[in-house]
């Protein structure tokens, strides 16, 4: 079996998700280790996500801190499994999301893969979105062909979604083609307004939610967002759903409390996701969690108020940790890539057809 390193940086900037893998017909996860941004590296990261001044200094030298943190996180996993980099095949890495736009025909991802290869003496495979969007496609998400290939759809509809800063949603069904699509914010706006009047980096288990109370007259105007009109394939990102457009959303409710406002936060992400559910073709039977949210007790509560019928749980009864799933999908890509096979799904992204992904940068 071959071995392959994942590396993926999602849109909640709070760290690196690194695992390794044996890939063959099948994917086995080795080991992982996760390592947070440092404050002020996160704190730059985000401010890069929107214009600001010496733009392309800061970016250059954001991404090589990024991908020195990333070889240290990739020498660790070797020391602790008494490997070399010779062992391994090459490396996935994600990069860290700055500015999404396929409808303008581009995604920038930064995370400096040329040093990466350089510091690891690995081959890195990165900038897997730029050839999907090049072909018409979104460019996101990517994680549903690994969630088919890992998964083998049989004859039970069920869904994998991942709630990480936004969220996405894969259908699974042998006798459906596999679709999926962004369904919108998932921890992004739980997490800037926790840290913004709670000083936390993120609600824990969604405490400050439950204690909270719903507005519904708030959720309503928050879905009043084309976003959530639109139909697949569709993306989104930091770029529509920030605490700007939160804040502006939020001045026709001076009354709300903070915790208020928490509460119905999650609503919004657990309403997008049961509506996704919903108006699938077929009734969904199983609703499998994974990402940071599935460490939200309180929004999986919320998801499975909304999906009575649906049974909800996370990825790790179904032998995939969910803390995982995204960093064992990018060692995945690179495997495609190097091995020459398509890796996106035209049904989901909307591109022209299938695709080689990555650009390679050899060891």
């Amino acid at each position: 079996m071959l071995k392959y390193i994942g590396i993926m940086s999602g849109t909640s900037l709070d760290g690196l998700d690194i695992c390794l893998v044996e890939i063959n017909s099948t994917i086995q996860l080795i080991d992982s280790t996760y390592l947070d941004f440092p404050s002020e590296l996160r704190q730059e990261l985000l401010q890069l996500c929107s214009p600001t001044h010496n733009e392309l200094e800061r970016l250059s030298l954001a991404e090589q801190q990024w991908a020195r943190l990333a070889a240290q996180g990739v020498k660790q996993l070797l020391q602790q499994q008494n490997l070399t980099a010779a062992d391994i095949t090459g490396i996935g890495s994600h990069g860290q999301t700055i500015r999404h736009h396929p409808e303008l025909g581009f995604s920038v991802q930064i995370g400096a893969p040329a040093l990466l290869a350089e510091l690891t003496n690995i081959s890195v495979v990165s900038h897997f979105r730029q050839r999907d969007i090049a072909a018409g496609g979104q460019g996101a998400p990517l994680v549903p062909a690994f969630h088919e290939w890992v998964f083998k759809p049989d004859a039970r509809s069920k869904a994998i979604v991942n709630i990480g800063g936004f969220s996405n949603i894969t259908f699974l069904n042998a006798n459906l083609p596999t679709t999926g699509f962004d369904c919108g914010p998932g921890n992004a706006l739980l997490d800037a307004w926790i840290q913004q009047h709670q000083q936390q980096l993120y609600d824990n288990n969604g405490a400050w939610a439950a204690s909270g109370v719903l507005s519904e007259r708030l959720l309503q105007q928050l879905l009043l967002a084309d976003f959530f009109h639109q139909q697949g394939p569709k993306s989104t990102g930091r770029e529509l759903f920030n605490l700007p457009w939160l804040s502006q959303q939020l001045s026709s409710f001076p009354e709300l409390s903070t915790a208020d406002v928490q509460c119905t936060l999650v609503e919004l992400t657990a309403t997008a996701i049961s509506q996704a559910v919903q108006q699938h073709s077929q009734a969904v039977q199983e609703l499998w969690v994974c990402g940071g949210g599935a460490h939200n007790g309180y929004l999986l509560k919320r998801l499975s108020a909304h999906l009575p019928n649906t049974k909800v749980g996370v990825t790790d009864e179904q032998g995939v940790p969910a803390d995982w799933m995204e960093a064992m999908a990018f060692a995945w890509l690179a495997y495609c890539c190097l091995t020459k096979q398509p890796a996106n799904l035209p049904e989901v992204t909307g591109a022209q057809g299938p695709r080689i992904l990555g650009a390679i940068y050899p060891a």
